[in-house]
C-alpha cells in the first residue's frame, strides 16, 4: 500500500506536467501536427495495445492490484494525450478506421480474462441460473441452503449472498437468456461487450454522417476505464448506456416513439436513465401532444411486459431495497461526502442528493437544453451525489462526453482506477474498506480542475478553441 501511495502522486505529477507543456506549445504544436493524424493514431494504438497486453498477461488482476492500477493510469496518460494530439491535427479518413481497429483490438485483448477485479458477473450468472430452474430471482437469495445445488463450487463467492436480486427486469431476462447459451463466466460477458461495441459503432456512424472529428470517437473507443470495466470485468452497465445513447441519437433525429422505447429499455436495464423521462416527455410535447401520450403508454407497456414474469415478488421489492440501502458502502468522496459531513448523517445526505437530482431532472425538462448536454448534466449529478460510486458507474457518462468534452470529467474517468486500491486490504484481510487518501486523490484533481475552469473560463477557450460541430446544438 505504501508503494502505491508513493507511486500514484508521481504519476499524477507527470501527467500534469505533460499536459501543461502541451498546452503551452498549443499554437506551434497544432501547426506542426496538422497533417500527422495517422502517425499519431498509430502511436496511440500501439502504446495502448501494449499496455492492455500487459494486463492480459497478468491474468488474475486482483492478485496484481498495484500493477493493474499503474497500467490503468499509464493508459490514461496516453489516452488523454492521444485525444489532445488527434484533436490538434487535421482529420484523415484512415484515422477513423485506425481508431475503430484499436477499439476492437483493445477489447478482444481483455475479453478472454476471467472477471477478477469484480465478482458481479457471478451474481449475474446465478440470477440466470435460478430463472432456468423456474425460480424468481427477486424472491430467493444465494445464501438459502435449499439452493446450494445452484451455487458454482469452483467460482468465487457470489456478491450479495444474503439479499434477493435488485437488478431491473429486462436485465434479469438478459441474464436468463445468456445463461441458457453462454453459461461460462467469460462467455457471459459477451452481451455487455457487444453493447459496448454498439456504442462505438453508433458514434462512428454519427461522426461520418455529421462531419464530426475523429478525436471524438477516440474519447469513448479508447477510454481505458471503459475497456477494462466492460471487456475485462463484464459489467452490465453497457446495456443501459447503449440503450440511452441510441435513444438520444434517435430523439435528435425526431424518432420520438422508438427513442422513448429505448429510453424505457435503458431504465429496465439499469435505473439511472429514469431521470431523463421528464425531459423526454416534454420534448415530445407532453401533455398536449397525443403522440407524447402514446409514447408514454408504449414505455409503460414495455415495462409491464418485462416485469410480468416476476410479478409474484412485487411485494418484496421495497423490503429488499430498504435492506440494500442499509448496507451502502458510502465510497463516494465527492459532493455526497460533503453533504454527509455538513449534515452529520448519511441518510440526510442521500435524501438531499435525491432531491437535487429530481430538481435537476425537472429543470432540464422545463429548459430543454441539448439532449446530450441534458444527459451529461443528470448523469454527472447522479455520480457526484449517490452514496455508492463504483468505478464502472462512470462509463455511463463517457459517450455523452464525446459531444461536450470536459477535461475534469475525462480526468476523473482515468483516476477511477485508484478505487481498486480496496482490493489490496481485501486480499490480505478480507476487509472491504476504501482508504480516504485514495478517495481524495481520485476526486481532488477533478474538483481542482473543474473549479479552475469555472473561475478562469477565458483560459480554457471553451468556445473559441473547439470545432464548430462541438459548439452546435444537438437537439
Amino acid at each position: 500500500m505504501k508503494a502505491l501511495q508513493s507511486y500514484v502522486p508521481t504519476t499524477l505529477l507527470i501527467r500534469s506536467q505533460m499536459l501543461s507543456r502541451l498546452r503551452s506549445l498549443d499554437p506551434a504544436l497544432r501547426l506542426s501536427l496538422a497533417h500527422r493524424q495517422v502517425p499519431i493514431a498509430l502511436a496511440g494504438l500501439f502504446s495502448l495495445g501494449v499496455l492492455f497486453l500487459f494486463l492480459n498477461r497478468l491474468v488474475d488482476l486482483k492478485l496484481y492490484v498495484v500493477e493493474t492500477i499503474g497500467i490503468g493510469l499509464a493508459a490514461g496518460v496516453i489516452y488523454l494525450i492521444a485525444y489532445y494530439l488527434l484533436d490538434a491535427s487535421d482529420d484523415s479518413p484512415a484515422t477513423l478506421w485506425l481508431i475503430l481497429f484499436g477499439a476492437i483490438v483493445f477489447r478482444l485483448t481483455l475479453f478472454p480474462l476471467a472477471p477478477t477485479l469484480s465478482d458481479d458477473i457471478y451474481r449475474y450468472r446465478w440470477d440466470g441460473r435460478v430463472q432456468e430452474a423456474s425460480l424468481n430471482p427477486y424472491a430467493v437469495k444465494p445464501s438459502d441452503p435449499l439452493l446450494a445445488h445452484l451455487s458454482d463450487p469452483q467460482g468465487p463467492a457470489i456478491p450479495g449472498r444474503d439479499i434477493p436480486s435488485l437488478y431491473p427486469p429486462l436485465l434479469e431476462l438478459t441474464y436468463r437468456f445468456t445463461y441458457r447459451y453462454l453459461s461460462g463466466p467469460v462467455a457471459f460477458k459477451l452481451p455487455f461487450l457487444l453493447a459496448d461495441l454498439l456504442i462505438v459503432g453508433m458514434l462512428a456512424v454519427w461522426i461520418r454522417s455529421t462531419g464530426g472529428r475523429n478525436s471524438t470517437l477516440a474519447l469513448y473507443a479508447w477510454n481505458p476505464l471503459v475497456v477494462v470495466e466492460l471487456a475485462a470485468s463484464g459489467h452490465n452497465d453497457a446495456l443501459a448506456t447503449a440503450a440511452v445513447f441510441a435513444a438520444s441519437l434517435l430523439i435528435i433525429r425526431g424518432r420520438g416513439t422508438l427513442s422513448t422505447l429505448l429510453l424505457a429499455a435503458g431504465a429496465l436495464f439499469k435505473v439511472f436513465p429514469v431521470v431523463l423521462f421528464p425531459f423526454w416527455l416534454r420534448r415530445g410535447g407532453w401533455p398536449r401532444s397525443a403522440w407524447s401520450w402514446i409514447n408514454l403508454l408504449a414505455a409503460a407497456a414495455l415495462a409491464a411486459v418485462c416485469a410480468w414474469p416476476f410479478r409474484s415478488a412485487c411485494a418484496r421489492i421495497t423490503e429488499t431495497l430498504a435492506y440494500y440501502e442499509s448496507r451502502y458502502q458510502h465510497n463516494n468522496a465527492s459532493l455526497y461526502a460533503l453533504l454527509a459531513w455538513f449534515s452529520g448523517s448519511t441518510d440526510i445526505a442521500a435524501g438531499i442528493g435525491v432531491g437535487i437530482v429530481a430538481g435537476l431532472s425537472l429543470w432540464v425538462a422545463v429548459r430543454r437544453p441539448d439532449t446530450m448536454k441534458a444527459a451529461s448534466l443528470l448523469f454527472g449529478a447522479i455520480l457526484l451525489l449517490t452514496p455508492n460510486a463504483f468505478s464502472w458507474y462512470f462509463t455511463w457518462l463517457v459517450p455523452f462526453l464525446c459531444f461536450f468534452p470536459n477535461p475534469a470529467w475525462l480526468l476523473l474517468t482515468v483516476l477511477q482506477f485508484l478505487s481498486y486500491h480496496v482490493l489490496i486490504d481485501y486480499q490480505a484481510s478480507g476487509a472491504w474498506h476504501f482508504q480516504p487518501f485514495f478517495l481524495w486523490l481520485t476526486y481532488g484533481p477533478f474538483f481542482a480542475l473543474a473549479l479552475w475552469r469555472c473561475l478562469w473560463p477565458e483560459m480554457t477557450a471553451e468556445s473559441s478553441g473547439r470545432p464548430a460541430w462541438q459548439r452546435a446544438s444537438f437537439g
